[in-house]
């Protein structure tokens, strides 16, 4: 199994610690290091920032909001990044929710599985570099359609470092799961629990068996772990660090009746607790919210005790569809936890 850890988005300013998590992760020889993209910080440049100072750690999106960029802008940013980096990025990308992409970017949040399919085509084709791209998409046209008619196809003038760069898709529900199966190279999973590996399992291999699959299982990358490790001898006290998080997402990230995140939580059999925790985070009482998260709940996504507890749990999430174990937990941790999950 492949390692890897996350330096997220930020908050109101850059992580202190984010520096030191690159450089650890590089000389720990982690394989993959992931940064995050809401409505503040973007994804990229602290990649760029911070991973100049790497040398062998892949360096990924986790995700890049498909709404943010239109396909040749991203396209553009992963080939500039692919030489500098020597072949080191990872394209992650996703699609938010309504809340931000019709909110924030101002765009339409229709149809996102068909619209991701035509974006990820679109930037495998400019990537290749094989002639000038030409697609007429129901979301997306090269050249536009409605123009000034003076548009015409393009091919990059960048050289490509590597003809194909890896696209993961980050994803949810069964649906988007089985498409990332279909026509990306990894997954990048968020709210992973073991308990629903037969679910994930089953949908993945939807994906896998359809017509023209870009992979099988076998060459296939999910990237996932717990969303956080906390190493702490009082278990509600650990818990009480990670019920904030998960009461916003399943609260408060989408609308109700339209949260993804929620979704999850239902799905896991969670569904009187998530809809207790959404009311309150929606009726504007986050504390009742966060309170309402039920310690099960933060053990089935998160590891949390002591270090003997830590170690047991962690053989579940190992024997699972996980293939790259992501490992979120306090810098001084990092090392002995990876040893943990290389066995």
């Amino acid at each position: 199994m492949k390692l890897a850890v996350t330096a997220g988005y930020w908050g109101a300013g850059p992580p202190a610690d984010a520096p030191d998590l690159f450089a650890a992760a590089d000389q720990l020889r982690l394989d993959q290091i992931w940064t995050a993209e809401a409505w503040g910080s973007d994804a990229w440049t602290p990649l760029a920032w911070w991973g100049s100072q790497t040398s062998h750690v892949h360096l990924g999106t986790a995700v890049s909001q498909l709404a943010a960029r239109p396909p040749a802008t991203l396209a553009m940013t992963a080939m500039t990044m692919d030489h500098l980096t020597r072949g080191r990025v990872i394209v992650g990308v996703g699609t938010s929710n309504p809340q931000v992409v019709e909110g924030w970017y101002g765009q339409p949040y229709r149809r996102p599985l068909e619209r991701t399919r035509e974006y990820i085509a679109i930037m495998r084709a400019i990537i290749a570099r094989q002639e000038p791209v030409v697609y007429q998409g129901t979301h997306y046209q090269l050249p536009v359609d409605g123009g000034t008619g003076l548009g015409k196809p393009l091919r990059s003038i960048l050289h490509p470092y590597r003809t194909e760069i890896p696209i993961y898709l980050g994803a949810e529900g069964p649906k988007n799961v089985a498409l990332a199966a279909e026509i990306a190279d990894g997954w990048n999973t968020i709210f992973f629990s073991p308990a629903m590996n037969d679910f994930y399992a089953a949908a993945l291999a939807e994906g896998f068996a359809r017509p023209g699959a870009r992979h099988t299982s076998a060459g296939f990358d999910v990237v996932g772990g717990p969303m956080r490790i906390i190493v702490d001898d009082d278990l509600e006290r650990a818990a009480d660090r990670i019920r904030p998080s998960l009461a916003l997402y399943i609260g408060g990230m989408g609308a109700r009746g339209v949260n993804y995140h929620h979704q999850v939580f239902a799905r896991m059999g969670y569904e009187a607790a998530a809809a207790a925790i959404q009311a309150r985070y929606l009726d504007g009482d986050t504390k009742g919210a966060i309170a309402a998260v039920p310690t099960p709940m933060v053990e089935d996504v998160a590891l949390i005790g002591p270090w003997a507890k830590i170690a047991e749990e962690i053989k579940r999430w190992r024997d699972t569809v996980l293939t790259t174990f992501v490992i979120s937990t306090d810098l001084c941790h990092l090392s002995r936890i990876a040893d943990l999950v290389r066995g």
